[in-house]
């Protein structure tokens, strides 16, 4: 029998970059509600957790005064949940308390200019960061501010809003859709020809002008993908490229960052978070620490010879799940 539902396409921006999201919907349905409602979900991310908006709840956090307890809502408070639990799980190479450290080196809201720092004004802006720093409070859902702490959840919090996105547009009688925000994506139900959504990993740059591997193709069925590189925020000093990313541990942005890492999770969150922990942490630490955590992670590597790809056991078995 014939379908009476098509994909529809909607988009947006939010949090600094753009979203769109394919559904499946009757021929029928009015798209407008459901293109208000994502955008709501979104903008509620933006309210709690954006460092870009003075009013947002972690500017206030920020701001707050020493010693002082700070109670947060639903979501902001999840979202820094997730991010101490992967910063303790990664050893520190996930840390979202780098706001100072980000700013000095020409990045984030709060940026200067993107040079290379006076070590001096790096060792005053490391002492008032730090993950250890982080009392939270699960029965008041609250946070100390110990004093100049200035929280940055930017390589997380997009990943959230993907996840916020699919599950209301779940009580929303949408019984597939292919989510995206920035890059990151989340994918759950099936097409109308009762496929699977399936999407291309993000590049490294270098991969668009051909390599030595096939493209990767994944199915996307109620799972997330999020990939971290330096292909659009990084700049050059005396031929020194310097990424987005930083090492909590070097005070300093990540050195040879991966050219690309991506991550495969049931939670764009998550695989948004993992992402980034496994950048700073490289390619021979990450693959090794993705493997014994059962992380589903695919490294791009520069080398000597051009890019060199490296695949946990965890996305291999997405890659075969994907070609079935």
């Amino acid at each position: 029998m014939p379908s009476h539902s098509d994909i529809a396409t909607l988009g947006g921006h939010s949090m600094g970059t753009s979203w769109s999201v394919k559904l499946v919907a009757p021929r029928n349905r009015d798209l407008h509600p459901l293109h208000a409602g994502i955008q709501q979900q979104l903008d509620r991310v933006v309210a709690q957790m954006s460092t870009w908006e003075a009013g947002s709840d972690i500017s206030r956090y920020n701001r707050a005064d020493a010693g002082s307890w700070q109670v947060l809502p639903d979501d902001f408070w999840r979202v820094l949940q997730a991010a101490h639990d992967v910063a303790q799980r990664s050893d520190g190479a996930f840390d979202p308390t780098l706001g100072p450290l980000l700013a000095l080196w020409g990045f984030g809201a709060d940026a200067g200019r993107q040079r290379v720092p006076e070590a001096a004004l790096v060792r005053e802006a490391a002492a008032r960061c730090g993950w250890q720093r982080l009392q939270l409070d699960a029965q008041r859902q609250a946070v100390v501010q110990p004093g100049g702490l200035h929280l940055d959840l930017s390589a997380i919090a997009k990943g959230y809003g993907v996840d916020l996105v699919g599950r209301w547009l779940r009580t929303q009688d949408v019984a597939a859709a292919l989510v995206e925000v920035g890059g990151e994506l989340h994918g759950y139900g099936r097409k109308p020809d009762g496929q699977p959504w399936r999407v291309l990993v993000e590049s490294a740059p270098e991969e668009d002008a051909g390599a030595d591997y096939p493209p990767r193709v994944l199915a996307l069925d109620d799972l997330a993908v999020a990939t971290s590189g330096d292909r659009w925020h990084r700049y050059e000093q005396d031929g020194t490229r310097y990424s987005h990313t930083l090492d909590p541990r070097r005070h300093a942005p990540v050195a040879a960052a991966a050219a690309a890492v991506t991550v495969i999770h049931r939670e764009a969150m998550l695989a948004d978070a993992w992402a980034t922990a496994l950048t700073v942490m490289g390619a021979t630490v990450g693959p090794a620490f993705a493997e014994a955590q059962g992380l589903a992670a695919r490294f791009v590597q520069r080398g000597d010879e051009g890019l060199v790809e490296i695949l946990s056991p965890a996305f291999r078995q997405h890659l075969d799940a994907s070609a079935a």
